[in-house]
């Protein structure tokens, strides 16, 4: 998958040239992230990382993302809905892991009191790498559904031109025109500016529910301009201030410092740090409410790597979404393998296989937000030690994907400019508005290509190992 820079590559003081207007033209475009000594604060800012050039990126793969982005939204969705299947799914994996456990308690509760919330938002991201088979051809594979905080949708808005400009300064023009526009914080806008409006009251706020530490506020405000723009207001809340200031009325409306909230768009709250004993009851309080909560709770579950691995067994996408044949191919088609490690037979032969041969495998535990997955000598040693105990249906195994690799510059404030051996992964975001039982709007709203060095086995932008890149289709 050769893209067609080999020759800009070998050119030292061209890349030197490149890099020095890349920068400049990041800075410009606004791909920004504050800085790790200040990450409160955007007294000083520097760019998000980046790829010096843009990705190739096989045109057909690129279009079948797009292409099944609708289906993986109407699954989703079905899944949020099915007790019985969330309940039987994540059955083995609560009784281990205390943060799914208190996740799936708090939905529970909610239905067991009748949910108030009528319209439902679901923003996703669906990420995938480039399988190169035993032939070489490559196949689209799915690391993973993002059901929470899907985040870089407003960044990657803006790289596409900081790109066009470094093949513009390189003498290809050409190439540059045929960069894809990609707007993915316009497309996530669109669906909460949706539900918004059907939540039906002019007044009411859509609120951002954000982390105690922002360092990628900036990603974030190319949503919230977008909505601005419709004049939704906008404010940004954390758990702490939801617990301190939030409160419902006898309706179940949602209200902050006396504002009603039409919409909770979560930013946080998708790993245990996130909470304390506060934040678990101020996130009950807001999946109590009939704000329309992206995610639900259920739809948070839905994200789930257990769900993703029982998905993959015979008959379930049938289950899941009944009549729905072609859909149900174009998902499967992008599955990789994927495997229970649930006490009994079949999960202690798939462990005994893994620590035998730990480098076909990937170990997932029940976590979003990037550089929690275990590989390698890693991957045997835990296996080893929890083979015997339920501890390892917390955990699901995945066949390792393996990419062929090319070679760029990856630019980060302060590091030294090298070229590096590198994968890229593809998302494509997802938007989705229900009210009651009707589809409102299913679509897919953009693409997020992140890129990272071979030696970094796991881990996203905001982790720190990946960077931001756009794809040239080949």
């Amino acid at each position: 998958m050769a893209a067609p820079w080999e020759d800009v590559l070998r050119n030292e003081a061209a890349i030197q040239e490149a890099a020095a207007v890349a920068v400049d033209a990041a800075l410009l475009e606004g791909v920004l992230m504050r800085t790790e000594r200040e990450p409160n604060a955007s007294d000083v800012v520097n760019f998000a990382p980046f790829t010096l050039l843009p990705s190739a990126v096989p045109s057909a793969l690129f279009e079948q993302a797009y292409a099944v982005q609708q289906d993986f939204n109407l699954l989703v969705d079905a899944i949020s809905q099915n007790k019985e299947f969330l309940e039987h799914t994540l059955a083995s994996t609560i009784k281990v892991d205390d943060f799914t456990a208190q996740l799936f308690r708090i939905h529970m509760q909610v239905l067991e009191e009748g949910l108030a919330q009528s319209v439902f938002l679901g923003i996703n991201r669906s990420d995938y790498m480039f399988d190169c088979g035993v032939d070489g051809t490559p196949a689209l594979k799915q690391i993973e559904i993002n059901t929470i905080a899907a985040s870089f949708g407003g960044l990657t808005s803006r790289t596409a031109a900081v790109h066009g400009r470094v093949l513009k300064v390189l003498g290809k023009s050409e190439e540059a025109s045929r960069l894809l526009p990609n707007n993915p914080s316009k497309g996530l806008a669109l669906g909460i500016a949706k539900a918004w409006e059907l939540y039906g009251s002019q007044s009411a706020v859509v609120m951002f529910l954000v982390e105690e530490v922002q360092r990628n506020i900036f990603d974030q405000r190319c949503v919230e301009n977008e909505l601005w723009n419709r004049n939704i207001r906008v404010i940004r809340k954390r758990f702490r201030d939801v617990f301190e200031k939030g409160s419902l009325d006898d309706a179940k409306r949602l209200y902050m410092n006396g504002q009603e909230v039409a919409v909770v768009y979560y930013r946080e709250g998708y790993v245990p740090k996130n909470y304390d004993q506060q934040n678990w009851e101020a996130r009950l309080l807001l999946e109590r409410s009939r704000a329309v909560k992206c995610p639900d709770i259920a739809t948070q579950l839905a994200g789930t790597k257990k769900v993703q691995q029982e998905l993959s067994r015979p008959g379930m996408l049938e289950r899941l979404l009944p009549g729905h044949t072609e859909a149900i191919a174009r998902i499967r088609a992008t599955f990789a393998g994927l495997y229970s490690l649930d006490m009994g037979e079949e999960g202690d032969k798939i462990a005994a296989t893994a620590i035998a041969d730990p480098d076909r495998f990937v170990l997932k535990p029940q976590r979003e937000g990037g550089g929690n997955n275990l590989y390698g000598e890693e991957l045997r040693q835990v296996l080893e030690k929890i083979r015997d105990s339920p501890e390892r249906t917390s955990y699901i195994l995945m066949d390792k994907i393996k990419p062929q690799p090319a070679m760029n510059y990856l630019l980060r404030a302060h590091s030294p400019l090298q070229v590096s051996e590198c994968i890229s992964e593809l998302g494509i975001f997802g938007v989705y508005v229900r009210q009651d039982k009707e589809m409102v709007m299913n679509k897919a709203a953009g693409h997020l290509l992140r890129t990272k060095a071979i030696e970094h086995a796991d881990g996203g932008v905001a982790a720190g190992v990946a960077v931001l890149d756009s794809p040239y289709l080949v």
